[in-house]
C-alpha cells in the first residue's frame, strides 16, 4: 500500500525520571536516561508504516537549520520522495518528554511558528492521486488538505489525540472530513461509549477508535453500528508509553488499507502498540508484519 502522511515532525528529547512530581534540585546526573532523536506524530506514523511494509509519501514543514537537514536525511531513508518536505521554518519544532516507570509522562512541545503556516492543496493533488489512503494529522498546515480530502475518494484517517468536546472548533474540520477517527479517552466528560456515540451521531465517521491506555481500545463500527472492545496485551516489559497511540493508529491504517475488518485491524494494532512501548522514543520499537503475526500466534 502507498499512504500519504501529512503532519508534524520534530526533534524529541526523552528524559527518564524517578517519579512525578519532580523534586527540585539544581542538577542531576541521569546516566543513560536522556536521549535525543527524530519524532513527532507524522514521523512516528511514517516509521511504523515503513516497518510494516508500506510505501509512504511524507508531507511536513521543518526548519532550515541543521536539525531540519538531519530530519530530511533520515526521511530519505524511509521514503522514495521528499518533494513535499518543506524546509520553511527558521527553527525546527522540538519537544521534551519526561516519563517514569509507571507509564506517566509530561510533554513540552515547542511548535515555533508552524501553526501560522499552510500547505496549499495544489501541491498535494498529484501525490494524493498515487496513494491508497490519506493520513491527515490535526495540525494547522493541513487545513486545505483536510477540508478537501474527501473529493479524492480515498480513505481519510486522522488522530485527534485528546478531545473533550465534540464541537471543539479546532478539531471540527478534521471530524467532519475524516472517515476513520482515532482519539484518547483522557479527560472525557462522560462515559467512553456515550462520548463515542455522540461523536458518531454528529459526524457519521465510518470507524471511531478510542484508545484507553493499559485497558485497551474501544472501537465503534459505523457500518454494523456495533462496539468492539480489544483489551490490552503484554508482549514485553514497558519502558516508555510515548508514541503508543501513534503505533496503534499506524497499524490500524496498514491493515485497514489491506482490507481487513475494523475489529481485526484493531486486534493487530493493540499487539503492535504493546510491543512498541518496550522501547523509549516515539519513533522506535516498531516491528514488521511478519514478526507481529508471530507474536500474535504465540500469545
Amino acid at each position: 500500500m502507498k499512504v500519504l502522511v501529512s503532519g508534524l515532525i520534530n526533534i524529541e528529547t526523552n528524559v527518564a525520571v524517578e517519579n512525578f512530581p519532580i523534586q527540585y534540585c539544581p542538577i542531576e546526573y541521569a546516566f543513560n536516561k536522556v536521549s535525543l532523536d527524530i519524532s513527532g506524530v507524522a514521523y512516528n506514523i511514517i516509521n511504523a508504516l515503513y516497518t510494516l511494509g508500506d510505501e509512504v509519501e511524507p508531507v511536513t514543514i521543518i526548519g532550515k537549520d541543521k536539525f531540519g537537514n538531519f530530519i530530511k536525511e533520515n526521511i530519505q531513508k524511509l521514503c522514495s520522495s521528499t518533494q513535499n518536505v518543506f524546509q520553511e521554518l527558521d527553527s525546527t519544532c522540538t519537544s521534551v518528554v519526561m516519563f517514569d516507570n509507571q507509564g506517566k509522562r509530561k510533554i513540552y512541545c515547542d511548535l515555533k511558528d508552524i501553526q501560522d503556516r499552510n500547505i496549499p492543496l495544489s501541491r498535494l493533488e498529484k501525490p494524493i492521486s498515487a496513494c491508497d489512503g490519506i493520513v491527515v494529522c490535526n495540525i494547522n498546515f493541513n487545513d486545505e488538505l483536510i477540508r478537501n480530502a474527501k473529493k479524492f475518494n480515498k480513505p481519510v484517517f486522522t488522530d485527534l489525540h485528546v478531545l473533550k468536546d465534540i464541537n471543539d472548533p479546532y478539531n471540527k474540520r478534521f471530524l467532519e472530513n475524516a472517515d476513520i477517527v482515532f482519539l484518547s479517552d483522557e479527560g472525557l466528560p462522560c462515559k467512553p461509549e456515550e462520548f463515542v456515540e455522540e461523536l458518531y451521531s454528529t459526524y457519521k465517521s465510518k470507524v471511531i477508535v478510542l484508545g484507553q491506555g493499559e485497558k485497551g481500545a474501544l472501537l465503534f463500527d459505523g457500518q454494523t453500528q456495533k462496539f468492539h472492545f480489544e483489551k490490552s496485551v503484554h508482549t514485553r516489559p514497558v519502558v516508555n508509553t510515548v508514541g503508543a497511540g501513534d503505533a496503534l493508529f499506524s497499524c490500524f491504517v496498514h491493515y485497514y488499507l489491506k482490507g481487513l475488518s475494523p475489529s481485526e485491524c484493531l486486534k493487530r494494532a493493540v499487539f503492535f502498540a504493546s510491543y512498541k512501548i518496550g522501547e523509549s522514543g516515539g519513533a522506535k520499537g516498531f516491528i514488521t508484519e511478519q514478526k507481529l503475526e508471530e507474536i500474535m500466534r504465540k500469545s
